[in-house]
């Protein structure tokens, strides 16, 4: 309701100039004007969504009557979510004719279009999605936002902190409604998942102070925040004692609730992994793809092309084979790297020590190297940090955060540091690459910081086969600027881009195919160098995550095809900072926008 208020009271303020009640100007400054009322359109539909989300705020850094609260898991607040962008569209066509609109308006205007579309063409699945997984989840959303995300500055902030844990029963009871609704439609992941979210809500309520030991991951986080705070030490001991008492009167028993519910429905959930086995699991599937990739590709094609990937990067790398002087198959190479202890950091604190010292020992050789391909480069820090303890047994191997747009918060680098043998001493420079720079954080770096440059949909929004094919852009582009100079170190790269390309095959099996997860899993072992126990955490993945995984190679070969296409079509015109330019000062946008993008660059450098 709020949003539909707002949006309402936005397209009756529409000023005159777009509503036809004066009259017309010259069509120049017709279209300056409706540009202007365009972009107000954007920011009161930006405004109606962090409404309605208070973790959205904090993500941004906004501190406001919201900070203190969750945001609502119900159908009526997905049902408000999509009638603002119904209506925001229908306003926007209404007033807004495409043909009017400058080339950047008509950018704004098509990307808003096919943001819109692709929310709708979820919509019929809307239920079928699994509320608690070892992946995704309140359970562990909830301690892994305070602690990331939830900043203490001021007084009032550690107040607000503690409303959150008073009120994470409530976030929690409405995921566990919402799990139990699906579950009487038949929608419950299969049964192996349901020790990792059960193990992972007992993990943060364990410790102080709900038992002797240790402080747990969240009450040591508020305190350390509470410490560094300029109040008296008595209100930092009414604050440490409030959220104490919250702990333990509101979040165990809701966690309780959880633990109890995953206990019944595990004993509900079956073995099959693919959503084929949903009555509309094949048109469900498709949709995915269509979402993640932001392409027409069927299951069949996006498994073809999986397969001819995996083909050419064996070929690429029995090229390092034959340079390190290995004799043996690929098979029997990929054993050596899986197993070799020369290529793995010890499991101890100073095994991860190394880890993160060689990370950012290659973090400071690309800031060197940066300005010689980058016209445009972050001005946020980035931090690398290992993934918390509460939930670093179920979460991927690495991940980032983009950083506040006020500068309040760095970009973050998450690195799951939990068994060192799943994190190979080969993949740390590609990795980096991926995670950090040149890649998500200076891609999302730069897209925060486009500020009032575009609407803040673009510069807060995103498209995964964008984003993921530029991280996978990015390790590959590492090469392109001379690094990877142990060879070890360039199959590592080749290890990740494989690792990419199997995604197509073991998802689209998964899900399209009817493969069970240990077809799945024998297919990584068989095809690639991957540690047995990454090999298993990446297929669990993909089962509840259907179609997210197969965007990255996707959206890879897109950018390396135009990339491919700018340097013929320019020749000795063509130059890596107006490249990446045209791909990045627009935003994310879907992969068929961004192929329009590169061609509009390269025509001007025709002519320039």
């Amino acid at each position: 309701m709020i949003r539909a208020l707002l949006l309402a009271s936005t397209i009756l303020l529409v000023p005159a100039a777009a509503s036809g009640q004066t009259t017309p100007a010259p069509a120049a400054a017709a279209t300056v004007q409706k540009n202007a009322d365009l972009a107000a359109l954007f920011e009161a539909y930006d405004k109606a969504e962090l409404a309605l989300s208070p973790l959205s705020k904090a993500y941004r850094g906004i501190k406001d009557a919201d900070y203190g609260k969750w945001d609502e898991i119900s159908d009526v607040a997905d049902a408000r979510s999509r009638a603002l962008d119904l209506q925001t569209l229908a306003g926007m066509r209404a007033l807004f004719p495409r043909a009017s609109l400058s080339p950047e308006d008509q950018l704004s205007f098509d990307i808003f279009e096919n943001r819109v579309a692709r929310g709708e063409a979820l919509h019929p699945y809307r239920d079928y999605g699994y509320v608690f997984d070892q992946m995704n989840g309140a359970q562990s959303d909830g301690p892994a936002f305070l602690i990331n995300i939830h900043r203490v500055d001021t007084l009032t902030d550690a107040e607000a902190y503690v409303s959150r844990l008073r009120t994470l029963d409530t976030f929690l009871d409405q995921a566990v409604t919402e799990a139990k609704k699906r579950a009487a439609l038949g929608v419950l992941p299969p049964k192996w998942v349901f020790p990792y979210v059960i193990d992972d809500a007992r993990n943060v309520i364990s410790g102080a102070p709900f038992e002797a030991g240790e402080d747990n991951d969240v009450f040591a986080d508020f305190k350390a925040k509470v410490a560094k705070l300029s109040i008296a030490d008595t209100e930092k001991s009414r604050l440490v004692e409030d959220a104490r008492k919250a702990l333990v009167d509101e979040v165990k028993p809701a966690y309780e609730r959880v633990i109890a519910l995953m206990q019944d429905q595990e004993k509900q959930a079956g073995t099959d992994d693919g959503i084929w086995r949903f009555e509309n699991g094949a048109a469900q599937y498709k949709a995915l793809l269509g979402y993640y990739t932001t392409t027409d590709m069927t299951p069949d094609q996006v498994h073809d092309l999986g397969l001819a990937q995996v083909a050419r990067i064996h070929d690429e790398m029995r090229g390092i084979m034959k340079q390190v002087g290995f004799t043996g198959t690929l098979q029997q190479f990929f054993e050596k790297m899986r197993t070799d202890p020369q290529f793995y950091f010890a499991n101890t604190d100073a095994g991860r020590r190394q880890y993160l010292d060689k990370t950012q020992a290659f973090n400071v050789e690309m800031e060197r190297l940066l300005p010689t391909y980058f016209g445009t480069t972050p001005k946020s820090p980035l931090q690398v940090k290992r993934v918390e303890a509460f939930r670093e047994k179920s979460a991927g191997k690495a991940f980032y955060n983009s950083p506040a747009p006020d500068g309040s918060r760095p970009g973050t680098y998450y690195v799951n540091l939990f068994s060192m043998a799943d994190m190979p001493a080969t993949e740390v420079e590609a990795l980096f690459y991926h995670e950090g720079i040149p890649g998500h954080h200076l891609q999302r770096a730069v897209q925060t910081e486009l500020g009032g440059s575009v609407p803040p949909f673009r510069q807060f929004g995103g498209f995964t086969a964008y984003s993921e094919g530029w991280g996978l852009y990015a390790e590959r582009l590492g090469k392109d600027m001379g690094q990877y100079k142990d060879p070890y170190s360039d199959f590592g790269r080749l290890q990740l881009e494989l690792h990419r390309a199997i995604r197509l095959a073991v998802d689209s099996g998964l899900h399209h195919k009817r493969w069970t997860r240990e077809q799945a899993i024998k297919y990584v072992e068989d095809n690639s160098a991957d540690a047995k126990g990454g090999i298993v955490k990446a297929i669990e993945r993909y089962i509840v995550y259907p179609g997210q995984a197969t965007a990255y190679m996707v959206g890879k070969l897109k950018i390396e095809e135009l990339r491919d296409r700018a340097q013929k079509a320019l020749g000795d015109r063509f130059d890596y900072k107006g490249f990446h330019d045209a791909v990045l000062l627009s935003g994310p946008v879907p992969l068929d926008i961004l192929e329009r993008n590169v061609d509009q660059w390269i025509a001007s450098k025709k002519v320039s």
